[in-house]
């Protein structure tokens, strides 16, 4: 081992074990230093929005909450390894290349990041460490297998989902998710020194007002995502049964551990692969898809950068005309509320602005709502999901946002087009959910609690209930409005199916 001193920037990897970089640097380094960034250039768009949103007094992010509170876990763990995490604030190139001065670092270690701002930043800390004669070296770590390591027989990425996951699994091996270890030797790791001992910013000082996150199912840092992924373990045999329904407790709740790496990618899938084995495997097996749906997404954004300047993956449906002006901006606002009349809609809008997480399955019913039944640019509500997703993540937002509106890679036809009656039939068959999330239609009897328009006036006053007092008529007939779209659609589609021969779903 040299006399190298190293630094590791953690980013999206919130853990200090089975850890790419930091297993690297230790060893290959005689020093190791760890460092974090609230970075600025993040940091500052997100306050302005939330500040227009809010102009009155200082805004909250449960996000910014679930970072701090992993950091306080991670820099403990450090320090029982003996040695400990600086944290500053500011933007990221200077610095991690000023830190790279005060501490004569010969190389920064990180893991990488597939967003093409994320890569930017790289290529820019890149060129200013070269120029102190130091380097930036990093490493695979939020995926099993990325950007072109999965191509088809032509050696170009896959378009479509299942042939990507049977090539995915077939190259699937046990190193690909061995863990990564992380033993330090005695002094190896190295604490802050003195002159950034004590400058954490604090929420205050990062602009943000303590939000509600402790009091949301959401126990953040690495015991947080191990208790959840745990958890989880004792019912992952029923996944594939459950994960459709909102009331009954299917997901395994890991998305956020996953954003922000408070566990590994590679603990998921050994654990989850090696129960597809095992008679009964196939609830961890459609788990284990929707891991690989994850991967094929950051693979879609990092071979494909136009996206995350707003383009379609299938650039015709840039052409497609949104409904604008005063109507459609009211029927946003009731969107982002909950407020549109659909139960099911609204009880998945609520529950995001309540506590930061939606259900997958009303991810794709209120993304389908928005674009399907009101017509509006799903820019707008990938833009929203943004603000408010504790589990956002741009290249999942990005690709299931394109997939509901039918303008994404291996997106769902653009004839099909989500009933959020059936939908909610089908998933919330007794209203427990919605009466969950919109308590107003609590008395509403089971029988209308899907459609409550459909009901006599009379048999809703016998409970005490009215619409447009209680709750809003709809803002849109859902019939009336699959015909726009499917207008719509046909004239920016080159696709020749016949729209009119496929079912509301």
């Amino acid at each position: 081992m040299s006399e190298e001193r190293a630094l590791v920037w953690f980013r999206r990897d919130l853990r200090c074990d089975d850890h790419s970089a930091l297993s690297r640097a230790l060893a290959s380094a005689e020093r190791v230093w760890c460092a974090f960034v609230f970075d600025t250039t993040i940091l500052e768009p997100l306050l302005q929005r939330k500040r227009r949103a809010n102009p009155e007094g200082m805004p909250a992010d449960r996000r910014i909450d679930f970072i701090l509170a992993s950091l306080v876990e991670l820099d403990q763990t450090l320090r029982k390894l003996g040695g400990g995490l600086i944290v500053v604030h500011g933007e990221p190139v200077q610095c991690i290349a000023e830190l790279a001065r005060q501490l004569r670092i010969d190389t920064v270690f990180a893991n990488r990041d597939y967003e093409p701002s994320a890569m930017a930043r790289d290529e820019a800390l890149e060129r200013a460490l070269r120029a102190m004669g130091s380097r930036l070296v990093t490493f695979k770590d939020q995926v099993i297998f990325e950007r072109d390591e999965i191509v088809n027989m032509q050696g170009k990425p896959y378009t479509v989902f299942t042939p990507y996951k049977r090539a995915w699994l077939a190259r699937l091996s046990p190193a690909d998710v061995a863990p990564r270890r992380v033993e330090p030797r005695r002094g190896q790791l190295r604490p802050p020194p003195d002159s950034l001992h004590s400058r954490w910013p604090s929420l205050g000082e990062l602009g943000f007002a303590p939000s509600d996150l402790r009091a949301l199912k959401l126990p953040p840092g690495m015991r947080g995502a191990r208790r959840l992924f745990d958890e989880f373990n004792e019912r992952i045999d029923r996944y594939e049964m459950q994960r459709n329904f909102p009331a009954v407790k299917g997901p395994s709740y890991l998305s956020t551990h996953l954003r922000f790496g408070t566990i590994s990618i590679r603990t998921l899938v050994r654990a989850a692969h090696a129960l597809t084995l095992q008679p009964g495997g196939g609830g961890a097996g459609t788990w284990l898809s929707e891991l690989v749906w994850r991967e094929f997404f950051f693979m879609v954004l990092a071979m494909n950068p136009q996206l995350a300047s707003g383009a379609s993956f299938k650039r015709e449906y840039d052409a497609l005309k949104w409904e604008s002006g005063p109507r459609a901006d009211a029927h946003f606002d009731a969107w982002r509320e909950g407020k549109t009349g659909y139960p099911l809609v609204d009880a998945g809008m609520r529950q995001l602005l309540k506590t930061g997480y939606m259900h997958n399955r009303l991810r794709m019913v209120t993304a389908s709502f928005l674009v399907k039944d009101l017509g509006i640019d799903w820019r707008l509500g990938e833009a929203h999901f943004d603000e408010w997703l504790n589990d956002f993540d741009f290249a999942a937002n990005n690709g299931g946002w394109q997939w509901a509106a039918s303008t994404g890679c291996d997106a769902q036809p653009w004839f099909r087009i989500f009933n959020p009656v059936t939908q909610s039939k089908q998933y919330d068959p007794h209203g427990k959910f919605i009466k969950r999330y919109v308590p107003e239609l609590e008395a509403v009897p089971e029988k209308w609690i899907h459609a409550p328009w459909l009901a006599a006036p009379e048999s809703l006053a016998a409970v005490g209930f009215a619409l447009g007092r209680d709750y809003p008529f709809p803002i849109v007939d859902h019939a009336k409005a699959r015909a726009a779209t499917l207008a719509r659609y046909r004239a920016a589609s080159t696709d020749d199916d016949d729209a009119l021969s496929e079912p509301a779903h």
